[in-house]
């Protein structure tokens, strides 16, 4: 087996993990009052295609990420903390399992690094040196890397947008502390794809294929600024090994614009290149 096909398989284990870990374990600016006015209500569609362009203009963010799925009846969630740097495509996140059944957790946060066509990984993968990374190439996920990760890439999570179908305006509220517009919609990953700009879509194009529906229900909270302040995607994909539609709400939090990130992407040489152990 070549080192490339090592490092693909390998991935690909890695990458399962995350979530099969958990099915294995439970068995800056605020806009004022004044900018939300209800002329950005009457275009919910166009207001909603557009919210990722204006986190590009923000340039930066720190974010905060759940994912909720419920496994053999049991509601289980992964969180994460980080920043992002949305001109580059780049973000830092620190992901928490959830606790075992027995209300303990042996796992190590895991650090991962979202970059362009790549995950990277630290301290996750039976064997993997606590020196090491992971890397894994996003093009092989069936999910974009939407759920799989643990996470959902918070630029990612705003490109769904674009694809809106139909969205419906539901009202001012706040989102911690903020005044914002709550959204309700529907959007098409594969239109999204389209949308998306050029070379930054495949993510977005091979979740249309591998969910088990290309059609997400969504919640989003816009500032006043039209930024995403909060959005919550309902994706539904197929588990493998039963072959059954499995549920996950990703909610995204997005705040402190501006705040600095700077993400330095692991060198080749200290990228892990061989197997990891299944469990």
């Amino acid at each position: 087996m070549t080192g490339r096909q090592r490092r693909r398989s390998g991935g690909t284990a890695v990458v399962a993990g995350v979530v099969a870990c958990v099915c294995l374990g439970a068995g800056g600016c605020v806009g004022s009052g004044a900018a939300i006015g209800a002329s950005r209500a009457d275009d919910p569609v166009g207001e909603l295609r557009r919210a990722a362009d204006r986190l590009v203009h923000a340039g930066s963010s720190r974010t905060r990420t759940s994912m909720e799925m419920a496994i053999g009846g049991t509601r289980v969630t992964i969180r994460g903390e980080g920043v992002y740097d949305y001109r580059e495509r780049l973000g830092r996140l620190t992901v928490l399992l959830p606790q075992d059944p027995a209300g303990t957790s042996g796992n190590r946060p895991i650090t991962e690094l979202l970059a362009p066509g790549a995950l990277f990984m630290k301290n996750r993968g039976a064997g993997v040196p606590a020196d090491k990374w992971v890397r894994v190439d996003t093009a092989t996920l069936s999910d974009g890397n939407l759920v799989t990760g643990g996470a959902t890439d918070p630029l990612a999570a705003a490109e769904v947008l674009r694809g809106t179908r139909q969205a419906t305006y539901l009202g001012r509220t706040e989102v911690a502390g903020t005044e914002v517009r709550h959204y309700r919609g529907t959007a098409d990953l594969a239109a999204a794809a389209r949308k998306t700009p050029a070379g930054s879509g495949g993510p977005l194009a091979a979740a249309a294929k591998g969910f088990a529906t290309a059609v997400v229900p969504f919640d989003a909270y816009l500032d006043g600024q039209g930024r995403i302040r909060k959005v919550r995607h309902r994706f539904s994909f197929v588990n493998g090994q039963r072959e059954t539609a499995v549920a996950v709400a990703s909610t995204t939090l997005l705040y402190d614009f501006g705040a600095p990130a700077r993400v330095r992407l692991p060198k080749a040489g200290d990228i892990y290149a061989g197997r990891i152990a299944e469990h």
